[in-house]
């Protein structure tokens, strides 16, 4: 249950995350900077080590939401997916996230799509798996946004992608004001539909927000929804 929105820029993007999930979930710790082989790297973690968002010293940044609108589940002991970007938050390119894909256990991992941003080529890869295979496609350098929700995850795309849409109409698309105000959106109602999401169960727990900007790569985290936070340092 998230919601993904970038953003373009002349030398580089911003990018903002919605993380919704169960009200029994434990807290995720906020965004550590940590040194790779391969470079820094700065991602927030969950208790058990895994990461749903990251973004590394080459201003590549990749997210994981659930793919909910595939049925399937793993049966038995199945794996985090939170450990999928902890695997591949060091790359460098898409063949180098290909690579990682084809070494991961993807069989004992429920159905996601990753996401990743890689601004030298400016390209946007989706991996898709659904429990039987794994695809990639690419996606144009463009306003963008994705969605998952473990309630109904059509009508919450239909709802956001309205949203979405509206918020193209207001002046200042793209910028910082302009995702934080779609990221803590109601419209067309507060609800597990809306942006910023609110159920008896669930809710949105965290907002993430990365901007990279020639070769340097910031990224902002507030816990809790959105809408009841103050305004982001």
């Amino acid at each position: 249950m998230c919601t993904v929105t970038f953003a373009p820029r002349k030398t580089g993007y911003a990018l903002a995350m919605n993380r919704d999930e169960q009200l029994t979930r434990p807290v995720a710790k906020p965004p550590a900077r940590k040194l790779l082989k391969g470079g820094p790297a700065i991602y927030p973690s969950e208790p058990g080590g895994g990461t749903w968002i990251s973004v590394n010293g080459r201003g590549i940044c990749l997210t994981l939401i659930n793919w909910y609108a595939i049925p399937a589940r793993v049966r038995e002991n199945p794996l985090t997916r939170g450990r999928v970007i902890k695997a591949a938050r060091s790359a460098d390119s898409r063949q180098f996230v290909d690579g990682v894909l084809g070494e991961l256990p993807l069989s004992r991992m429920n159905p996601f799509r990753l996401i990743g941003f890689f601004p030298g080529v400016k390209k946007i890869t989706e991996w898709q798996w659904n429990l039987r295979q794994l695809v990639s496609k690419n996606h144009e350098w463009t306003l963008s946004q994705w969605v998952s929700s473990g309630f109904d995850e059509p009508t919450a795309q239909r709802v956001r992608t309205a949203t979405f849409r509206e918020a193209q109409q207001q002046p200042g698309v793209g910028t910082l004001p302009w995702l934080r105000q779609l990221h803590r959106s109601h419209l067309p109602a507060i609800g597990p539909f809306s942006v910023c999401m609110h159920r008896p169960d669930a809710k949105t727990v965290s907002y993430t927000e990365v901007v990279v900007a020639g070769k340097e790569a910031t990224m902002r985290y507030q816990a809790g929804p959105p809408c009841e936070a103050g305004e982001i340092a």
